[in-house]
């Protein structure tokens, strides 16, 4: 077991504030809770929270997820709690506008497979999944009045999201308000030692959660707040489903390391440090290695989207992926060998096609892969939104994008 002062600087290690006195005042607070823990034999209780806004969770998500898999090596109670009573209202903290509100049923289907996703990264047999409806949809107006009684306007108002549609004469609803303070009262009803977030939880984390924890009588939980966020795909924007830059733990293999050989080079350097976790030695050497010329920023990129595709699925996974990129990106035929095949009955329009197939989430989508030439009928592309495939002209080979192929058959 690593010392007390090595258990810190682990736990620690990519913590980030913003101001180098909170994070030495976190830094001792965790050290003395340590001690503490060694002292008495107890378990921190450690958490972070995860509101199914969607089906699925990102590679994003698991740069706190490693932070809480770290807390588990070290022996201490981890919780995976899944915001199904937050989620109702939205996170507020990195938007600029209103998040739209979801039903209880929405919900609940979107987190459905949020545990299993999150096993991914985490033990199974030493994580605790909870749902935060368990004690927030229990209390009543009364008890929020008290809970909310803690808090000034100002306090929110200060925070750069809502001052930003202040100073633009956006609306600020105040249901948005709501969420720092149930953020704050998962705290409270876990009697959390530590809670682990990213940069957008800040607030919600550092001042709601501590504030209330210590208005309703317990000791103030330590923050960890990572400092980086995963870009997305583009390269440059944190990683978000609702931009559509995601990569998901879901995802199948093929697509998986597609999206990751989607990723600019200037990206590799933080997705080996933030998802395969390399040292600064390590990364260090392989940004000299790229400057050099002695490591081709292709291969380095390949090598990475076979461990991503490693660690979410299997080595197998990763080779069947990688024989499929080369049969599509580096054969001279150029189309995959376990392409899947669909009979075509009647004539039917494209668009109706990839929508039926799934290959695009609708007709808009279809029609601006159109225009950027995205979409191919045996290699030509296909820019009327109008088009029509009839069983005809078919064995016919189906391109979207530069992953996504069906082999058009006519029925039988």
């Amino acid at each position: 077991m690593p010392t007390i002062d090595e258990q810190v600087d682990i736990l620690m290690s990519g913590a980030e504030y913003g101001d180098p006195q909170t994070k030495e005042t976190m830094r001792k607070e965790l050290r003395e809770r340590l001690v503490e823990a060694e002292k008495s034999g107890r378990q921190l209780r450690v958490y972070c929270g995860y509101d199914p806004r969607t089906a699925d969770l990102h590679l994003g998500h698991t740069i706190t997820m490693r932070k809480l898999r770290q807390f588990q090596e070290l022996g201490h109670d981890v919780t995976f709690l899944i915001g199904s009573f937050t989620s109702l209202i939205g996170d507020p903290s990195d938007k600029d506008t209103a998040r739209d509100q979801l039903t209880r049923e929405q919900v609940q289907e979107n987190a459905r497979t949020y545990a299993e996703q999150a096993f991914k990264i985490l033990d199974r047999d030493q994580t605790r999944v909870r749902f935060n409806d368990e004690w927030l949809a229990t209390l009543d107006f009364a008890d929020i009045i008290r809970l909310a009684s803690n808090f000034t306007v100002q306090q929110f108002l200060v925070r750069e999201n809502f001052r930003k549609r202040v100073d633009a004469g956006e609306p600020i609803y105040l249901h948005e308000l709501f969420y720092g303070l149930m953020q704050g009262y998962d705290a409270v009803a876990q009697e959390t030692d530590v809670q682990v977030g990213g940069q957008d939880q800040l607030f919600n984390i550092l001042v709601a959660g501590r504030k209330l924890q210590e208005a309703m009588g317990q000791r103030p939980q330590v923050a960890i707040i990572m400092g980086e966020s995963l870009p997305g795909t583009d390269g440059d924007i944190k990683m978000s489903k609702s931009l559509g830059n995601h990569i998901p733990i879901l995802a199948a293999p093929w697509d998986m390391f597609g999206k990751v050989m989607s990723v600019p080079d200037k990206a590799m350097p933080i997705y080996h440090k933030l998802i395969l976790g390399w040292s600064p030695a390590q990364l260090a050497e392989l940004e000299q290695g790229i400057a050099s010329g002695a490591l081709h920023p292709n291969e380095v990129k390949m090598r990475l989207a076979r461990e991503i595709v490693t660690i979410f699925h299997s080595a197998d996974d990763a080779q069947a992926a990688q024989k499929r990129w080369d049969e599509v990106f580096r054969s001279h035929g150029g189309l995959p060998e376990d392409m899947p095949e669909e009979s075509l009955a009647e004539a039917e329009k494209v668009v109706d096609i990839l929508r039926r197939l799934n290959f695009v989430a609708s007709g808009g989508e279809a029609r601006r892969l159109m225009q950027q030439n995205g979409i191919r009928l045996n290699e030509q592309p296909i820019t009327d939104p109008l088009a029509v495939i009839s069983p005809d002209m078919l064995p016919a080979v189906l391109q979207v994008g530069k992953r996504k192929f069906v082999r058009l058959v006519p029925a039988q």
